[in-house]
């Protein structure tokens, strides 16, 4: 639906200090940004991370008395989905060199570094190769690739300070010095990023960043990223199988405690299937469907962090996991649209993000968890400052018009053709009307420890992408998701495809690994009836639950 008549009243109140705020940025007067100590003190006061129940302590396995997000506890200390009792591994349904669980950006990337290297692959995915997280990115992609003007170095210190210096280094290290290297791997591979006339890659700043970067397509580069490695896997079916809408829902371990394989659940025919595999490659990506706080999500469907359960309940250590991402700019109008991400990029293009009264009381390239808590605290009771929607929610404004006055007619609609479309559905034109917008649970900063090759303590078990943590400390810069993926998930391809080739198919495959945790689970007194891998979300109504007749499983 266009906006009614109420929010075109507030809207005025933007269009009547825009073109002060367009000369001040012309002048190169920007907003002043926090200092450390402001920082500080907006993520205390108002990031919902500090809030004093934002955490609970894990009650079992190997992360034991570590506090995170309630709603992950709950899935780590769930039920598994199967009985260890009732899975036999007399036959096996199918076997591989390297199984890949996930078939987002970087299930994909390990997928083909993996073939490369010789190794027979599987990628078992929950939806259709393709349906995650990484497609819904949209603003870019870091790499220091003008030398001109950059360098890793300038990258690393942007990475560590965002992640407030609790990265790991090492994986940091990684991230910066292999950027450039993939982005001639995807640019190789057919990707096409926005270009200057002259044939150069067009970069800008993002939120945190010292230089300008920022590698983009439009406004859908994780779409234009994940078609290129999607496409190129259909391209070699002789070594890479693919099995779709099949979850992997708990991993198989060998006689000597060494990942083989895992469990998948057919979601067309509710059977259980066995893989056989001499590596795995965890990369089931991120938990936004599990609504932290309460949130609304940016995330995929099917984002509910099974990967992290499966590799907790095999006895990898879980970190960062106390820290999670709120995207500051969510679409709050239309209600149909909520949650969906406004890429940083208009933002980082200029856009400022203003209040019910039209006045900027943020700078617009803060860090991401500072410019959400700084949204946070305008709508709060403290500030009373929010744009109130027709159903009583609140937001404020991310001013897209002004980038037409910035960078002249026709800007908004040549380089955010993605929200341009989605806008113009409920007739509104955000070259012509500001967006509505409020923090929207959007990154999994934490996940399974691992190692810069992508190998974890899990013998036989790499990990890659958002379901692993370290890489981004206690905050992501925008940008590094996209190109978390692509360095990890081919590092981890490698390593796998290596481990592969000096095993034989493993024998002795069991769950004594999920015994032992139901057991822990029974000493420590858990009572629970959830299960977990979650796999899907469950958006039924209370009330039309109780009327449902269902057949018992």
């Amino acid at each position: 639906m266009p906006y009614p008549q109420e929010l075109k009243d507030y809207i005025k109140q933007v269009e009547s200090t825009r073109p002060e705020r367009v000369e001040r940025k012309r002048r190169g007067e920007e907003f002043a940004s926090l200092s450390l100590d402001g920082r500080e003190e907006r993520l205390k006061s108002y990031h919902p991370d500090y809030k004093d129940d934002a955490l609970r302590d894990i009650r079992v396995g190997v992360s034991k008395g570590y506090g995170i997000s309630p709603e992950i506890v709950d899935t780590l200390e769930a039920r598994s989905r199967i009985d260890p009792d009732r899975i036999e591994f007399d036959e096996v349904d199918h076997e591989a060199d390297v199984l890949v669980i996930g078939g987002g950006g970087a299930g994909g990337a390990a997928a083909l570094m993996a073939a490369k290297q010789g190794a027979k692959v599987i990628i078992a995915t929950k939806l259709r190769l393709g349906d995650a997280n990484t497609m819904m990115a949209e603003g870019g992609i870091q790499a220091a690739s003008k030398i001109h003007s950059d360098s890793p170095y300038w990258h690393y210190l942007d990475v560590m300070g965002g992640g407030h210096f609790t990265n790991d280094p090492d994986l940091v290290k990684t991230l910066v010095s292999q950027a450039p290297k993939v982005m001639s791997w995807l640019e190789g591979l057919g990707a096409m990023f926005s270009k200057d006339p002259d044939g150069s890659l067009r970069t800008m700043h993002g939120g945190g960043t010292s230089r300008k970067r920022m590698h983009y397509a439009g406004d859908i580069t994780g779409a234009e990223i994940m078609r290129t490695i999607r496409d190129e896997i259909r391209n070699h079916p002789e070594r890479i199988e693919i099995l779709e809408f099949s979850p992997a829902v708990e991993l198989i371990l060998d006689e000597n405690g060494v990942a083989s394989g895992a469990v998948l659940y057919n979601l067309d025919t509710r059977e259980y299937v066995i893989v056989r595999a001499k590596a795995v490659v965890m990369a089931t990506g991120g938990s936004g469907r599990l609504h932290m706080r309460g949130f609304m999500t940016t995330n995929h469907y099917g984002a509910t962090g099974d990967g992290l359960v499966m590799a907790y309940h095999a006895g990898v250590p879980l970190v960062f996991l106390h820290s999670v991402q709120y995207h500051p700019t969510g679409i709050v109008f239309p209600e149909q649209a909520e949650g969906l991400l406004i890429t940083e990029k208009f933002r980082g293009a200029g856009a400022n993000v203003v209040n019910v009264d039209g006045e900027q009381f943020v700078y617009e390239r803060e860090p991401r968890d500072v410019e959400a808590a700084s949204i946070i605290r305008e709508c709060s009771d403290d500030m009373h400052k929010g744009v109130p929607t027709p159903t009583g929610k609140v937001g404020v404004w991310l001013d897209s018009p002004m980038l037409e006055m910035l960078h002249g007619p026709g800007y908004v609609r040549k380089e955010f053709p993605g929200k341009y479309i989605l806008f113009r559905r409920y007739n509104i034109d955000v070259a012509k009307e500001p967006m509505l917008i409020y923090p929207t649970l959007h990154y999994q900063n934490g996940g399974v420890e691992f190692k810069p090759d992508g190998a974890t303590v899990l013998d036989g078990m790499y990990a890659a992408g958002e379901v692993s943590g370290g890489v981004h400390g206690e905050n992501r810069l925008m940008g590094n998701s996209l190109l978390d993926v692509t360095v990890f998930g081919r590092l981890a391809g490698e390593s796998a495809a290596e481990y592969a080739s000096k095993r034989d198919l493993p024998s002795g495959m069991n769950l004594d690994h999920l015994r032992k945790y139901h057991e822990e689970l029974d000493k420590t007194g858990i009572e629970t009836e959830r299960v977990a891998p979650v796999i899907l979300p469950d958006y039924t109504n209370p009330d039309v639950k109780e009327r449902q007749v269902v057949i018992a499983p």
